[in-house]
């Protein structure tokens, strides 16, 4: 198995560190804080963090067509102006849910916007689902019944999707048909033992097909084969990453998104990078991460 060296890029105490999406046009890496209520925005160039701060927690989010951001906040979609930092609000389809929150979220290449939600409390409960916001603002649910909603993303060929399910402790795929946006023929790709202690968080694929998961709480990014073995690891000097994408001019940077919550004082002395936005140079590229179309 190949290991792979990780530098720390940015010194950040993030509480939970997210979401991570690179803007090719800006050269720049757009993040969240959930819990800190912040979006970042990661110039590697220079190393200067940008943050606009929010009104209440935000999930995840993908890039804009029209400029600017889709957003899952706690509760609702939404849209941000990042001139004017105005929030405009898409709907809450759980509104019947109220210790529900959305978790992770990405696009498709079709330019929808797919997003999960999870227990706030109970994170081990199968409260959660799977939606998708059409560029026209239709919300519908694609998944019910899920533990902790968590990383997803498309093969090259944009016939499997993938989504991870934390409290599962498995990434499961789907056959995609990319016209309808539909799913079917739910399987595992890849499952973490329980026993290890970690479990899957973030995910991205790579250009060969490849599937890059984070494993939380034990300090991983594994690299998975389009078949679901493990290829290559990369290991962190922190316990918590979160979330991963491939970024940089040649799409060749893999980025890491890290948290300190559920930490002690004392895990966060022995791990004072906790929080922090990490890279690594795996040797292969990613996709570009498609924008919202509304």
């Amino acid at each position: 198995m190949r290991t792979f060296p990780v530098e720390c890029v940015l010194r950040e105490e993030a509480i939970v560190g997210e979401s991570p999406v690179w803007c090719p046009n800006e050269k720049v890496l757009y993040w969240v804080d959930i819990t800190g209520q912040k979006i970042h925005r990661f110039h590697p160039s220079s190393g200067v963090n940008d943050t606009f701060h929010l009104p209440e927690p935000v999930t995840a989010l993908a890039l804009r067509a029209k400029g600017g951001l889709v957003l899952s906040l706690k509760k609702d979609f939404a849209l941000f102006d990042l001139q004017t930092q105005a929030l405009t609000y898409l709907g809450d389809p759980e509104q019947d849910k109220p210790d529900n929150r959305f978790n992770d979220a990405k696009c498709d290449r079709q330019g929808r916007f797919w997003a999960g939600t999870m227990g706030n409390v109970h994170w081990d409960a199968p409260s959660g689902a799977l939606y998708r916001v059409d560029p026209d603002g239709t919300i519908t649910c694609h998944q019910s019944n899920v533990i902790c909603a968590n990383g997803m993303g498309w093969s090259p060929d944009n016939r499997v999707m993938y989504f991870t399910e934390s409290f599962r402790y498995s990434v499961f795929a789907y056959d995609f048909d990319a016209a309808g946006g539909t799913l079917s023929n739910r399987r595992v790709f890849a499952s973490l033992d329980r026993a290890l202690g970690g479990l899957p968080d973030g995910l991205t694929v790579d250009a060969e097909g490849h599937v890059w998961s984070v494993h939380n709480a034990i300090g991983k990014v594994v690299r998975y084969t389009p078949s679901g073995q493990i290829e290559r690891t990369i290991e962190l000097p922190v316990p918590r990453p979160c979330g991963c994408t491939f970024g940089g001019e040649q799409l060749d940077v893999l980025y890491i998104t890290t948290a300190r919550e559920t930490l002690t004082p004392q895990q966060i002395a022995r791990y004072p990078l906790s929080g922090s936005l990490f890279a690594a140079v795996p040797g292969v590229r990613g996709i570009a991460e498609p924008h919202f179309a509304g």
